[in-house]
């Protein structure tokens, strides 16, 4: 691959007991969670976190993930994160991640969007030049980012209502991007037992949500393991997320 080594942050964890369910397997959501832990300490690493760019009145924001999983990892186990800026595209960023066991066997993979916004007009921002110059190399082995449109829910099987509670909020005081696909997996049937595990998930975040907020996520069965997902806030209908995933009987 042609990211320089100093844009690369890797990282060693092992999973614990508070990221494992009864079959003692890492969540996907405690999974997710430790590859944006691994991203965070990239950031810092390069003194592009949202702390140093506060003085700027910017902030990152995660417009779009898709994760694929392989497999998911046992209690115990020790994986390897790896993680990178993956180039630019107007005021887009782009942000990848390689999960590997200890044998050095990819297990999961994402690739994901971002932009910058104001912290208080809550508009979009121009990168920095010296950020752009910072990550500027020949990207084309990076993985590919999803840019087409999703699927709207047009006829939901299940819907099902959650309130944004305070420890749901994020350091921004926002709902937790993680938080989004927690709730959504939830609707889908047989998740919550273990009877289903996830492949894939495709979100986009459209808009933000703040303490008290309610939101109804409505899921749509297509088949085959595929669900369609649509988040929106209760007060004012608006669409907060859209995601699609794909799941199958654990092995």
């Amino acid at each position: 691959m042609t990211v320089p080594a100093s844009l690369v942050f890797e990282g060693d964890y092992t999973i614990r007991t508070n990221e494992v369910n009864s079959q003692r397997q890492a969540t996907p959501t405690a999974l997710i969670h430790l590859m944006q832990e691994a991203a965070l300490e990239n950031v810092i690493d390069l003194k592009v976190s949202a702390w140093d760019l506060e003085k700027e009145q910017i902030s990152w924001v995660l417009m779009r993930k898709h994760l694929d999983i392989r497999r998911l990892p046992h209690l115990g186990e020790t994986i390897t994160i790896r993680t990178f800026p993956a180039g630019f595209e107007r005021v887009f960023t782009y942000r990848d991640y390689e999960v590997r066991d200890a044998d050095g066997a990819l297990i999961a993979e994402s690739a994901s969007t971002w932009l910058l916004m104001h912290t208080e007009t809550r508009n979009m921002a121009r990168i920095p030049k010296a950020i752009v110059e910072k990550g500027s190399f020949d990207n084309s082995n990076c993985l590919p980012h999803a840019k087409s449109r999703l699927p709207l829910v047009t006829a939901p099987t299940i819907e099902q209502e959650f309130r944004v509670n305070w420890h749901d909020m994020d350091f921004n005081e926002h709902l937790s991007n993680i938080r989004y696909m927690q709730w959504l997996f939830e609707t889908v049937p047989g998740y919550t037992t273990m009877e289903q595990r996830l492949q894939t998930l495709d979100i986009i975040y459209k808009s933000e949500c703040r303490w008290k907020d309610r939101v109804k996520i409505a899921t749509q069965e297509l088949g085959d393991g595929q669900y369609l997902h649509l988040l929106t806030r209760l007060s004012d209908g608006e669409e907060i997320a859209r995601a699609q995933t794909a799941w199958q009987a654990p092995a």
